[in-house]
């Protein structure tokens, strides 16, 4: 009895022992998840839905159902993975990570024709990164004109686990703003590919988070459906961001538009600027907030108001004359019913043509402080481009030193990676204009252009300046606004300026001290914009002008650096072009 009682005592304690050790297995694995970073797994399918966002009936792509697409959450040092399957059913898609760098992944960038072959209809394909800083991101379709119809979202990453922000707040909120065409992506492709050249125009609607209100007695010829335009679709009902009297929202806003730079405005309410593209910003205080394609931009916002009415959430075009509605939504006060109409008339934003408001923002956003990266005191090469429109053989483009970029069939990162050296041209392009004698305020008297799959080879680690400067279109009297983004990198923003840069004075003007690092940035009507950045980030990547027909029509550089660094290709970014035989050899 004795020796049976002592065996199963035995036996309780080996037990005890075992439940101990796998305790403290999975309380290590915990701890160590921790600290490597978690793995978020996503299961994407993307396809045509229709749906009516502005009340008009049309197509629009979604993702698992949704428009706009999911919010990506996670924390810094998290791995993402996307498992996306491409149910177009006739389209190719590919979806940029805006504003993740792709450290050691420069594959998954998300750029057809630069770091991948396009995802084939019926296909699906995986893409994993890091996210390697806290920060408001997006992400959008990579190919064509897909943006437009909607394939884009939100990506939030917080700080680790113990770190706070340099500011406070109650709730964290998100609010994509988007332009709007009821044109289907062909047609828009058809008419920018055409003599004569047909340009997509102005957009019909304004959407806040996914949802407008076009006014359909404009539909004109009316639709063939009775149905195609109703202003009683739940589709397109307004935005509501609810908040608690006496609360302080972080708004964290983004801008996927196609073509429009906008004003973004609360009624009544000003907002406080603390984030820009991931970067803390030094805190200032606006009233309309200005935003361009492809920035990001959070803002603290103080429930204060009287709390028994409702605010309009307002968005309107600037930098181009508008012909299009103004965006909104509610900015509801808890009680109140969400779809209280506010008392007053919405605000139609600043003055359209005003420039001084916009270059005013950009000159403030600086670095805050006790969260500055100095740049280095000076470069090694100077990039000079400048903006302009052009012709080629009758077919209206968009240049950079009067070159149009026109990508490989062949992926750059896997031709050079894989000695495929002859898809694209030798020589590089040039690394600037004649400065001097261009007339900057004028229809360029040759508009002339040529066609180039050319790249930059920067050398690795190097710094490297671009002055972007901008330039009379082939219209006369008219300079447009650019929103400028470079893949694969933040560089530091060093100034502004009005009219023609100066090589020798300008740089005098850098701001050096304090510095804002963001990937998007707007380069004005008739100005220049200068940047900075080091080319520490092994793989091409592109510069880019961030509307969709701009850079459907050429306005865009590609950049190469380390590419000996990079580690081994998978095999599906591949199957296009020449690497094709790379699959089947």
């Amino acid at each position: 009895m004795v020796g049976a009682y002592r065996s199963e005592e035995e036996h309780c304690r080996r037990r005890i022992l075992v439940v101990v050790v796998q305790v403290f297995l999975v309380f290590l694995s915990c701890v160590l998840s921790s600290a490597e970073g978690r793995i978020h797994h996503h299961r994407w399918v993307v396809k045509y839905d229709y749906r009516s966002p502005d009340c008009f009936k049309k197509l629009v792509i979604t993702i698992n159902g949704m428009f706009p697409g999911p919010t990506i959450r996670a924390q810094q040092g998290d791995t993402i993975v996307v498992k996306v399957t491409n149910d177009l059913l006739t389209e190719n898609l590919a979806i940029h990570w805006h504003g993740i760098r792709q450290i050691g992944t420069p594959w998954y960038d998300g750029t057809e024709g630069v770091s991948q072959c396009p995802i084939v209809a019926g296909d699906t394909f995986i893409y994993e990164f890091v996210v390697d800083r806290a920060g408001t991101y997006l992400y959008h379709a990579h190919y064509g004109l897909q943006r437009s119809v909607g394939l884009y979202g939100m990506i939030h990453v917080s700080l680790p686990g113990g770190v706070s922000e340099p500011f406070s707040y109650d709730y964290d909120r998100s609010i994509l703003l988007s332009d709007w065409y009821h044109k289907s992506t062909y047609e828009q492709a058809t008419g920018l590919s055409s003599i004569p050249f047909v340009f997509v125009g102005e957009p019909q609607s304004l959407l806040i988070q996914g949802r407008g209100r076009y006014n359909c007695s404009l539909d004109t010829p009316p639709s063939v459906d009775a149905g195609t335009c109703n202003a009683t679709n739940p589709d397109c009902s307004p935005f509501v961001l609810t908040v608690v009297p006496g609360k302080t929202y972080r708004l964290r806003i983004g801008s996927l538009t196609t073509l429009s730079a906008l004003s973004f405005e609360i009624e009544g309410h000003n907002m406080t600027v603390v984030e820009a593209d991931g970067s803390y910003v030094e805190p200032f205080q606006v009233k309309n907030l200005f935003i361009y394609s492809g920035e990001t931009y959070s803002v603290l916002v103080k429930a204060d108001q009287d709390p028994s009415r409702n605010y309009w959430v307002t968005t309107n075009v600037v930098s181009r004359k508008p012909a299009t509605s103004t965006g909104l939504a509610i900015f509801n006060y808890y009680p109140n019913h969400r779809y209280k109409r506010p008392p007053t008339i919405p605000t139609t934003g600043p003055l359209w043509n005003n420039t001084a408001p916009r270059i005013a923002q950009s000159l403030a956003i600086k670095a805050r402080q006790g969260h500055t990266q100095s740049p280095p005191s000076k470069s090694d090469k100077v990039l000079l481009l400048l903006n302009t429109q052009n012709t080629i053989n009758g077919y209206r483009q968009w240049s950079v030193n009067n070159v149009s970029l026109s990508l490989p069939n062949t992926p750059y990162l896997v031709a050079l990676k894989e000695n495929l050296h002859h898809v694209f041209e030798q020589k590089p392009p040039l690394d600037g204009f004649d400065l001097r004698n261009y007339d900057i305020f004028s229809v360029a008297m040759n508009v002339n252009a040529t066609r180039s799959n050319a790249i930059y080879k920067l050398k690795f680690n190097s710094t490297v300046d671009i002055i972007l400067q901008n330039a009379n279109s082939m219209i006369p009297n008219n300079s447009e606004t650019h929103p400028w983004h470079l893949h694969g990198h933040d560089f530091w923003v060093l100034g502004y300026g009005r009219g023609k840069f100066d090589m020798v004075n300008d740089p005098k003007k850098y701001n050096l001290v304090d510095p804002i690092q963001k990937n998007t940035v707007p380069l004005h009507p008739y100005g220049w914009t200068a940047l900075r950045f080091r080319a520490n980030n092994p793989g091409v990547w592109l510069l880019h002008c961030h509307i969709e027909a701009h850079l459907y029509l050429g306005m865009a550089a590609v950049f190469e650096e380390g590419i000996e660094r990079v580690g081994k290709l998978p095999t599906s970014v591949m199957g296009c072009g020449e690497s094709k035989r790379l699959l089947n050899p």
